[in-house]
Order: C-alpha cells, then structure tokens, then sequence
C-alpha cells in the first residue's frame, strides 16, 4: 500500500478559500442576471425567481467545476516547483559538502 501522496484541494487552505469566493459569486451572479433577464421578458414573480434559482445553481455548479480544474494545475504546479527547489538545495549542499571534504583532505 506504497500509494504517492496526492494533492488534496481540500486540505490546501488558498485552494479551499478560491473555490468557496468562486462558488458564492457564481451562484450570486447566476441569479442575479438570471432574475433580471427573466423580469425583463415580462415573466411572473414566482416564474421569475424560479429560473433565477436555477440559473444561480447552475452558474454556482459552473464556478465550482472551473476553478477545481484551475486549482488542480495550480496546486500540482506548486508540487512539482517544490520537488525543484528541494532537489536544487540536496545537490548544492552534496557540492558544497564534497568541496569541504577536499578542502579537509587537501589541509591534512
């Protein structure tokens, strides 16, 4: 059971906060142009709200879709630029400590 960690959004605390500020706007949007639209092509009150309901799920359902599939290039991008960085400061510490091995041997 050797499975590679995986990046959970879940538990990535800019990811979490992006992807509830998209879902709130976008179910806030949706209804929003959804109810006006709607009012504006003579449609009852109940008819109205009814379709902005569901116009401010859909854009809702929309914004979280987009910004999990942002989220999920941005977070993989951070993993990979950390295995970097971390593999860059193993191979200057490796140099820097075979610099001071020959530097030993060389005083000896």
């Amino acid at each position: 059971m050797s499975e590679e960690p995986r990046v959970k959004l879940a538990a990535h605390p800019r990811a979490r906060r992006h992807i509830s500020t998209a879902k709130g706007w976008g179910g806030l949007i949706g209804f929003v142009v959804v109810g006006l639209l709607s009012r504006r092509a003579h449609m009852s009150g109940p008819d109205a709200a009814l379709h902005a309901l569901a116009g401010g799920i859909g854009l809702y359902l929309l914004a979280w879709a987009g910004a999990v599939a942002v989220w999920r290039e941005l977070a993989v991008a951070e993993v990979v630029r950390a295995r970097k960085l971390l593999q860059e400061q193993a191979r200057e510490a490796a140099e820097a400590a075979a610099k001071a091995k020959a530097a030993a041997k060389r005083a000896a």
